[in-house]
């Protein structure tokens, strides 16, 4: 018999290979890990979970207090209770790091992280080896700076295998804006040598046509990403569609709250299962900018706090500047890079190819 949470109904034995009806299990090693399992969970509580769309152990861990009390109808302090249990159930399992741990540790952890090319060496660079897992990665900039090129070609390189400085896994692309294009992914995947159809079918889209829409993908994120088997997250954009329905500063506050509560479940997801998440986001002018850029990052903030990397796009003539605005440990640098049919790629690369195709002309 487990220990059981206040709140909680009287658990039931079971036999272990007996397995909840649609419940969906984590595979650690040798173990499968069930709802079930969870200090305190029994059959009613197991049964409003799913309902409320929560089908393993992993997406109880990464669930917001406030949104799963209101989801299965308990107490903020019952729904911690559960949440912590999950928590401690995947970190006696190996899969989450225990609470306390030394430094040496955490960079052991951080040496077997993943990184995806973003197709530009010099991009790399600046990014330090590429587009790492585990962290939430922001591109913001004017239209037309090349946000949306990077995510195409990202799709395209994070199924190649890590030996070539891909991911290995699929893409989850959800597109709030209407910028997808699977004909530019096509063009990408072929002139760098790559199968298109391959790259097209490890692509899964989404389309998100509101606020709530966006809303409800990204608290079910962790069901599509075992689903499509996904290693990248990209959302283009973040904030176009909570900017757009949420005008004025009546409502600003709402706005912000929303945002947060996105932007927090992101940042536990690309923890707890390893993936990189790349956000865009968009801009807006300060006024009172007398001196330097007066571009600024729409969002405020919420999203400033919240992205892991922080990297500012801006045009300069036919070519792009990619600069770090914010980064735990990554140089304040900035870099050059080019848009061509390759998507992402680097200026002397774009010169090179250029001359090569003048002297076949001739």
């Amino acid at each position: 018999m487990k220990h059981k949470h206040s709140g909680s109904e009287k658990d039931i034995p079971h036999q272990s290979d007996n397995k909840v009806e649609d419940e969906k299990s984590f595979h650690v090693r040798d173990i499968d890990l069930y709802l079930h399992d969870v200090e305190g969970i029994g059959p009613t509580t197991t049964k409003k979970l799913k309902e409320a769309g929560i089908t393993s152990v992993i997406d109880l861990a990464v669930a917001s207090i406030d949104q799963l009390a209101v989801d299965i109808n308990c107490s903020k302090d019952s729904a911690a209770l559960f949440i912590m249990a999950a928590q401690k159930l995947l970190r006696e399992s190996n899969v989450l790091e225990k609470e306390f741990v030394t430094a040496d540790f955490v960079l052991e952890k951080r040496n077997s992280m993943l990184r995806c090319s973003t197709g530009s060496k010099s991009l790399d660079e600046l990014l330090l080896g590429g587009i790492e897992t585990q962290a939430v990665t922001e591109f913001y900039g004017e239209f037309g700076s090349g946000k949306s090129q990077i995510c195409h070609t990202l799709c395209a390189m994070a199924s190649r295998p890590l030996s070539e400085k891909g991911l290995d896994g699929g893409v989850i692309y959800i597109d709030t804006e209407g910028t997808f294009r699977p004909e530019r992914l096509q063009e990408i995947a072929t002139s760098r040598g790559f199968v298109p159809l391959e790259v097209l079918k490890n692509t899964v889209v989404c389309k998100v046509y509101n606020s709530s829409h966006l809303e409800l993908i990204i608290k079910d994120l962790g069901g599509y990403l075992n689903k499509f088997k996904a290693k990248l997250v990209v959302i283009d954009s973040i904030i176009s569609l909570h900017r757009a329905e949420f005008s004025g500063r009546g409502t600003l506050a709402d706005r912000q709250q929303r945002l947060n509560s996105i932007l927090h479940k992101l940042v536990r997801v690309a923890e707890i299962f390893n993936v990189a998440i790349v956000i865009t986001n968009q801009v807006l002018s300060s006024p009172d900018t007398f001196f330097g850029d007066p571009t600024k990052a729409a969002g405020g903030n919420v999203i400033g706090h919240t992205s892991t990397y922080r990297i500012y796009l801006r045009k300069s003539g036919e070519n792009r500047i990619a600069k770090m605005i914010d980064s735990p440990y990554h140089p304040y640098s900035d870099t050059r890079f080019t848009v061509n049919e390759k998507g992402i790629d680097d200026l002397e690369d774009s010169t090179n190819r250029a001359k090569e195709l003048e002297g076949g002309s001739d």
